[in-house]
């Protein structure tokens, strides 16, 4: 290896370790009263914004796996029974189903997971404790309310690979092996859809990573990754969202425009999606606000999930083209830096006339890989579970997100940890707030080791039983 090669895969290891896009910073929230779940939902803008209520008339996304590679998933949360198919740990450290939550951020794979698939649940109403509710009154009651994230493909079906990212792993295994470990277990358990709302703060990759994207582009998967955030003075794209043939997600704030704070910017950006004043689950069964490329890339890929759940047979290539040629333009007419080919609109995604096209929008690695490594890359050998050729692979690192409130993005965090993944501001429902407000405040509001904080128990009542 040269001493440039060496370096390089140094400088991606460690940048890719300090950059978690989806930690969980303590919000400045004091102390609120119990929440119903259904509140939560009423917080999903989205859903009618971006057109996907629409886009359900046509599809939502059943029989399509996608997996997420990132912190674990909690499949024991409400808004996911039934969702997970399947998990694997990559780390060494998690659970074999990859349902432990682990690494810097472990709440941060359960947040994506329940926004990209989540089911809601459905909880009884409550009666008054005095009052003696009539047989009429009890049947009423009994029948069960709509609560929790309804995510973007709520039919389809998720697939979990841990990392322990972001910090020392106990179980002793590095990035670089556990990110290529983690995208052939997922192509190879069969995920149409790869979402990474993980990244660093370099545009360029070590050559390990060409094999594993390689391997998913041949196997006909459509992966999904997060553009990262420009919050510290971090402005450009960071990779895996710079290779050629990932489709790579913008941040949008509220009012639909870029976002200054959770969303970088580049030219490998192919579409953006809301990335502010987000809502998803955490372990436990409860619930954060968030914000940051991390939020926008599951609902981009749960996009991708209704299109391949209408269409099967339609190639990855397609699917991108589809999402990105029905997008609304934004900015600077034509593709653009800041919002790719546009804002995503699904309902457009699923149901308008999209010519097909000959190549993937966004490139191709295997192209890529032709023309700049120029014979340096070795011709996979097939793999023996596969009808295609399988090139081996080897992934650095990729870490889990970190946040923060919007007034303090500026300040309070070193910049190659925010870069990559969008700050998140977390309002949390949960148990221990005193603890959690302690610890926040001990910390002096800063998020270099974010904290939960302005914590709230949910009323037991509102859970499901």
């Amino acid at each position: 290896m040269t001493r440039a090669r060496a370096r390089l895969r140094r400088t991606v290891s460690a940048l890719l370790s300090a950059v978690l896009a989806g930690g969980i910073a303590a919000s400045a929230v004091a102390t609120a009263p119990a929440a119903q779940a259904d509140s939560w939902r009423d917080k999903e803008y989205w859903l009618k914004e971006a057109g996907i209520t629409k886009a359900w008339e046509v599809s939502k996304g059943a029989n399509v796996k996608v997996a997420v590679i990132d912190s674990g998933v909690d499949g024991s949360h409400p808004d996911l029974k039934g969702v997970l198919a399947g998990g694997h740990d990559v780390s060494g450290a998690g659970a074999p189903d990859g349902e432990k939550s682990i690494g810097a951020k472990p709440e941060h794979g359960t947040l994506v997971a329940t926004m990209l698939a989540g089911r809601g649940h459905q909880a009884a109403k409550k009666t008054s404790a005095s009052a003696k509710p009539s047989q009429n009154a009890t049947a009423a009651a009994s029948k069960a309310l709509p609560d929790g994230i309804m995510g973007v493909a709520p039919e389809a079906q998720i697939l979990s690979v841990s990392t322990w990212l972001g910090s020392e792993n106990p179980g002793g295994k590095s990035d670089q092996d556990q990110i290529p470990e983690a995208v052939r277990w997922a192509v190879d358990n069969g995920a149409k859809v790869i979402n990474i709302s993980l990244g660093s703060t370099s545009p360029e990759w070590p050559q390990s990573w060409d094999a594993a994207f390689l391997y998913a582009e041949q196997k006909d998967v459509v992966i999904v990754a997060a553009a990262g955030n420009r919050v510290g003075g971090n402005v450009q794209v960071g990779a895996p969202a710079t290779i050629p043939g990932v489709l790579t997600v913008a941040g949008l704030d509220r009012n639909g425009q870029a976002s200054t704070d959770s969303s970088s910017q580049g030219i490998s950006i192919g579409v953006a999606a809301p990335a502010e004043k987000l809502a998803g689950g955490l372990p436990g069964g409860s619930y954060a606000e968030w914000a940051g490329t991390s939020g926008a890339t599951p609902i981009v890929s749960g996009v991708a999930a209704l299109i391949r759940s209408k269409w099967p047979e339609m190639s990855a290539k397609q699917v991108i083209n589809r999402i990105v040629s029905t997008a609304k333009d934004e900015g600077t007419p034509g593709k653009d830096p800041l919002y790719g080919f546009g804002v995503l609109n699904a309902e457009a995604a699923l149901k308008d006339n999209v010519a097909e096209t000959k190549a993937n929008p966004l490139g191709s690695i295997g192209e890529w890989i032709r023309v700049h490594r120029r014979g340096n890359f070795a011709t996979p050998a097939p793999e023996p579970t596969t009808a295609a050729p399988a090139p081996q692979a080897t992934l650095p690192k990729a870490t889990v997100p970190v946040a923060v409130p919007p007034s303090q993005l500026d300040s309070a965090l070193p910049a190659a940890v925010v870069i990559g993944f969008g700050a998140l501001f977390i309002a949390i429902i949960a148990a221990g707030a005193v603890q959690l407000r302690r610890a926040y405040r001990a910390s002096g509001g800063g998020v270099d080791e974010p904290e939960t904080g302005a914590v709230t128990r949910v009323d037991p009542a509102d859970r499901p039983s």
